[in-house]
């Protein structure tokens, strides 16, 4: 372990467990953010990247890391446990990566156990095009809501510790639940897979309102897309890097002509850095991030759901 200075009255410790492809990004956004930065990884590579990148220690083991306010857990997914448990146990509020496991039971323990003081990053609730979904939703000005429709495909995935659709699904049920307001119970689903690899998942929740997703890692171009179903119109968030969201006033036997078209714009900021400030805001004192630990045992309990119905393992 590198030796540390004491921490200043002012300066908020945060603890960072794990600093891989994902890990390095929280780590830059944190010190944006202000916050000191102790990293626990045990690649040494990974350590001196913190070390040059701007953390104040590293530490191969979370015992080597010194007194902190809170933690983030950026390990691969079947390690989400052991590092959360970790950290809750020095009795800090502590932000795991999605998913909060990689099994249900695993999930509804942690939460368990974690109470209050554990939370699940979902950046794209923190995207400010799916929050303008979501305002739309509750203000009614599309009418009623039918549902949600989301896509995101592309050719695949970057965790080796869990298949893609573990990665990529607690996406979309995110965005459900952000949009809609609560994750309706599974009606069908249907996977296809690769020499007994899950590479896509297509997936309808609920019946009023709907929410039907597709993940995929056979897709040769990558295709992002958000749709929000109303009665009197269609809200569309194009891709993840679109300034406004395209709104479609009108009935969908006239010609698209003869709708009234709305771009409306919307932030810029990136989610994970939004996400990011309202856990050391919270460290600080404010309200808690936006996705309870009990909300993240319940998306790994739906997409478990999911995947015994589309046959996964």
């Amino acid at each position: 372990m590198i030796p540390t200075a004491m921490t200043s009255a002012t300066s908020l410790a945060v603890a960072l467990a794990g600093c891989g492809r994902w890990g390095r990004h929280v780590l830059r956004d944190l010190l944006s953010l202000g916050a000191e930065v102790h990293v626990v990884d045990p690649d040494p590579a990974a350590r001196q990247r913190a070390l040059e990148a701007g953390a104040r220690s590293v530490a191969p083991a979370l015992d080597g890391a010194p007194d902190v306010d809170g933690g983030v857990v950026a390990t691969p997914a079947t390690a989400h446990d052991a590092a959360a448990r970790g950290l809750l146990a020095r009795g800090v509020p502590v932000f795991v990566e999605k998913p909060l496991a990689a099994d249900a039971g695993v999930a509804e323990a942690l939460a368990a156990a974690g109470g209050p003081r554990l939370f699940v990053m979902e950046k794209w609730r923190y995207h400010p095009g799916v929050e303008e979904l979501g305002h739309i939703a509750r203000s009614g000005e599309l009418g009623r809501v039918l549902g949600v429709r989301s896509t995101r495909a592309g050719w695949g995935a970057s965790a080796t510790d869990v298949d893609g659709v573990w990665t990529l699904a607690p996406h979309e049920l995110s965005i459900g639940r952000e949009v809609l307001g609560h994750l309706p119970p599974c009606r069908w689903a249907f996977a296809e897979s690769v020499d007994g690899e899950p590479t896509s998942l297509l997936a309808a929740l609920g019946d009023d309102p709907w929410h039907l997703f597709e993940v995929s890692l056979r897709h040769p171009t990558s295709r992002r897309e958000i749709r929000l179903h109303g009665e009197r119109g269609v809200a569309v968030l194009e891709s993840p890097e679109a300034p406004a969201l395209r709104i479609v006033r009108g009935r969908a036997a006239e010609p698209l002509a003869l709708a009234q078209v709305e771009w409306r714009p919307i932030g810029k900021e990136p989610p994970l850095l939004r996400e990011l400030r309202a856990f050391v805001e919270h460290l600080r004192g404010g309200p808690p991030p936006r996705s309870s630990g009990a909300e993240g045992a319940e998306t790994v309990r739906r997409l478990a759901e999911i995947r015994a119905l589309a046959g996964l393992r």
